[in-house]
């Protein structure tokens, strides 16, 4: 299998075809180590842009394009969603996108028969309008070239963890005082603790505690005075 390497952030992700021609059946495998391009990310995990992505790929012939097959890894950077300690990982992800050949994309509105011209304004507008709908969920080779970053891009995001972790068992953050747990071990606590949010309420309970006391002790004394006053 042919290596090659690029260090060349743009057009890093798209291959020649000529070499493999139309011929349906021939294929063409290629591996290449090539920079992450802009924004593979989410909220709290991403590939940095210009990281080393190995990436693993077949092209094959067939009747209306070539279907690119192909693995990559990428390195990610991030923070733990439970612990927001910073954190490093790899991702590998597999894709398949099947690009045809240009000269079968449709021209839509540029090319209307003279059959479409006796539909309503409507009618035309809506069949452009489904036509580049179509045109979006394919791709095309661009003359001989295939640009693989838009196939590369789906499959990185979407493997991409939604809430990445330093570790399976991380116990996160106290939701106390916001102490590292997996640092403050397993006696760590807030068991007099108030809620602030109940600050208040509990300065009331205290009042109404220590003045029902004050009544008690005041209705002993008098029981006690009229016991020796009898």
């Amino acid at each position: 299998m042919p290596n090659t390497r690029t260090n060349a952030p743009r057009g890093a992700l798209v291959f020649d075809m000529r070499q493999l021609g139309r011929q349906a059946g021939s294929a063409l495998s290629r591996s290449r180590t090539v920079p992450a391009p802009a924004d593979l990310r989410l909220e709290l995990v991403s590939v940095p842009v210009g990281a080393e992505v190995a990436l693993d790929v077949r092209f094959e012939a067939v009747t209306e394009g070539v279907l690119a097959t192909g693995t990559a890894t990428a390195p990610l950077a991030g923070e733990c969603a439970r612990c927001l300690d910073p954190l490093t990982s790899t991702v590998m992800v597999s894709f398949q996108e099947l690009y045809l050949y240009s000269d079968g994309r449709p021209r839509g509105s540029r090319e209307v028969s003279d059959k479409r011209e006796k539909y309503d304004k409507r009618a035309k507008y809506d069949w452009h309008d489904e036509d580049e709908e179509r045109d979006d969920e394919e791709r095309y080779l661009d003359g001989d070239l295939l640009d693989l970053e838009p196939a590369f891009r789906d499959a990185v995001v979407l493997a991409l963890p939604m809430s990445p972790l330093c570790r399976d068992d991380c116990p996160g953050l106290c939701a106390e005082c916001g102490a590292r747990l997996a640092d403050a071990g397993p006696d760590h606590g807030h068991e007099d603790a108030t809620d602030p949010r109940w600050a208040g309420l509990k300065r009331f309970d205290d009042q109404a505690t220590n003045q029902d006391q004050t009544t008690k002790r005041q209705d002993r004394r008098a029981r006690a005075i009229d016991l020796q006053e009898g």
